[in-house]
């Protein structure tokens, strides 16, 4: 059976050793109590429910699924006691406002507990996940009175939430939606329509589910413009026994994440109630969305970590031909496939990825407890440069996390694609994180349409300048020149290709359609290598000070050697890629397309 053992030592070094987190948690207000000591104990907790609670349900979800009687879901075999353990725990409320019932803990130390939780078992954690995301937008929109009956039962755990957007003839196009909300003269309103591919929709884990629902009012107007969010609870909270309007008609037959719940949700006249202004709804549910897309790429990050992990254990142990130098082990039958090149380099691709990966993630999750807890200019920036890091962040981290989980599938050879070693489960459970919250090709619109060319490059400055501010610090560090000299070039070539593809647009909007992708992958092998180079010159003052585990850090280094050697190179393709333009893409006629 496949294992997950949650890497403390690679979190705990990010965290401490790289950002620094003792400093930006008694920098933040009312985060005092995270301290270092309280932060290694959850970490020591949460590892231990994940490991030996979580990991071993994650194949049982895979095979057996979630099953629908008449409406009812039940979830797999263990699935609803975990969630009462986690309960228990005291884990939903962890990142939560003390005036709700929450610990009043940072939102970064949440993600620490998401990547070990979700790295176990993804299906599972998407129970509590999409709670999550209902949580900070009722506590983000919502009125003191809606908190105290919903968020209050959404941060104990008690209840948990969903997030309905998504209908049978629209997906990212949200301004056709058809639900319905119409108005009642106590206030409420009675909402109407299908929602499609709602994870966690209905299941057997909670009593109540509280649905974050989108709809348009009689009145409102046509297109984005128009769409309003509402609170539709399975069972309102003075009538727990009873229907709300509100079923599941169907799950979906899906290609992975078995274990989660995806379904089809049916509102009939179901009783909700309008969280923030009519019509806004769309910019009430960017919260939602915008933990989500973060929470989507720690799942490119659970499926590196989980196919490194098991592919390693796997090459160590299979023994395979010889070295082509020679027998490594002379006294077996053959050596483990780890001596042969084009395995290790697998392995260090998966290594590579899921340890910058980590360290982007603890990034941006700092960067919400700035933009949730700061004022002012501080405030402002964290925001700016969330906003630019958060489509780079999802689409780039889940489309390596996938290239990832199939290097550990092809490690295993035949045996990846049997489902015991759980292998191929991580492929296909992976796939769908560059589907959902926003395609890989949506995000990319989004990053170079939306935050980098209608801010004039104002964004990508943001963290240009960081980056600029970092190789110019190291500059007279010969130590550092392997990683500081590349990255300078390309701090330089990222700020030039942005104004040439930016000045193409002027003349042909496909422009940007036909690079933005490129753009978004080229980024994030940027900016993974900025957090390889920070990780590396923490390394290097380590091992010259002689402290710590000398061979964690001369990893740290080598496998930072790999990435800028091995893998940031790939920018190269994607520069020529991008300035080939839009015309190889758009010059066909349709009626061309045809076999």
């Amino acid at each position: 059976m496949p294992e997950y053992k949650a890497p403390l030592r690679d979190m705990s070094f990010v965290l401490n050793e790289v950002l620094d987190a003792e400093r930006h948690y008694q920098n933040l207000p009312g985060c005092e109590e995270a301290t270092p000591d309280m932060v290694a104990a959850i970490m020591e907790e949460g590892a231990k429910f994940s490991e030996r609670v979580l990991s071993p349900l994650n194949q049982v979800g895979d095979q057996q699924g979630c099953t629908w009687n008449d409406g009812v879901v039940t979830t797999p075999d263990g699935f609803k006691e975990a969630y009462q353990q986690f309960v228990e725990g005291g884990w939903p409320s962890l990142a939560h406002e003390t005036e709700w019932g929450g610990q009043g803990l940072p939102e970064s130390l949440g993600i620490v507990l998401n990547e070990m939780v979700g790295t176990a078992n993804w299906s599972w954690s998407m129970y509590p996940g999409l709670s999550h995301g209902a949580m900070n937008t009722l506590d983000a929109h919502g009125t003191d009175e809606q908190k105290e009956t919903y968020l209050t039962k959404l941060i104990s755990g008690e209840w948990t939430g969903t997030m309905c957007l998504t209908e049978p003839h629209c997906g990212t196009d949200l301004g056709m939606l058809r639900t319905k909300a119409e108005p009642q003269a106590d206030g409420s309103y009675k909402i109407s329509g299908t929602k499609i591919f709602i994870s966690a929709g209905e299941h057997d884990m909670a009593d109540n589910i509280i649905h974050i629902v989108l709809a348009r009012l009689p009145d409102a107007p046509a297109g984005t413009k128009g769409i309003s969010l509402f609170i539709v609870p399975k069972h309102l909270p003075d009538a727990l026994n009873e229907s709300n309007g509100v079923s599941c008609g169907s799950l979906e037959h899906k290609m992975g994440i078995h274990g989660n719940s995806t379904c089809v949700m049916n509102f009939d006249g179901a009783t909700g109630y309008l969280i923030g202004t009519a019509n806004k709804g769309l910019n009430c549910m960017f919260t939602f969305m915008n933990t989500a897309r973060l929470g989507t790429a720690l799942q490119g990050l659970s499926h590196a970590e989980w196919g490194f992990q098991n592919s390693l254990a796997y090459a160590k142990d299979r023994l395979q031909m010889r070295a082509l130098n020679g027998p490594a082990y002379p006294d077996k039958a053959a050596d483990p496939i780890i001596v042969h090149p084009e395995v290790r380099k697998m392995l260090l691709t998966q290594k590579a990825f899921a340890e910058a990966g980590r360290a982007m993630i603890y990034y941006c999750a700092q960067l919400v407890d700035k933009v949730k807890l700061c004022e002012g200019d501080e405030k402002k920036d964290a925001d700016a440069l969330l906003a630019f890091l958060t489509p780079i962040a999802k689409a780039f981290l889940t489309e390596v996390g996938f290239e990832s989980a199939n290097h550990g599938l092809q490690i295993f050879g035949g045996h990846g694609y049997i489902a015991e070693w759980g292998m191929e489960q991580n492929v296909r459970d992976s796939r769908i994180s560059m589907l959902y919250e926003g395609t890989t090709q949506i995000q990319a619109l989004d990053l170079l349409g939306r935050k980098v060319l209608m801010t004039q490059g104002e964004a990508l400055k943001g963290f240009t300048k960081i980056m600029h501010k970092f190789c110019q610090t190291e500059a007279d560090n010969s130590e550092m020149q392997a990683f500081t000299q590349p990255l300078a070039a390309l701090n330089k070539e990222w700020g030039e290709l942005t104004m040439n593809v930016g000045m193409k647009a002027m003349q042909n909007r496909d422009e940007v359609g036909a690079a933005s992708v490129d753009y978004l992958m080229y980024s994030g092998y940027i900016v993974l290598g900025y957090f390889w180079a920070r990780m590396a010159k923490v390394s290097q003052e380590k091992l010259a000070l002689g402290e710590g585990d000398t061979a964690f850090y001369q990893a740290k280094l080598t496998t930072a050697t790999f990435y800028f050697q091995r893998i940031l190179p790939r920018t190269r393709s994607l520069v020529e890629t991008m300035q080939s333009g839009a015309d190889n893409l758009m010059s066909m006629d349709q009626e061309h397309f045809s076999f």
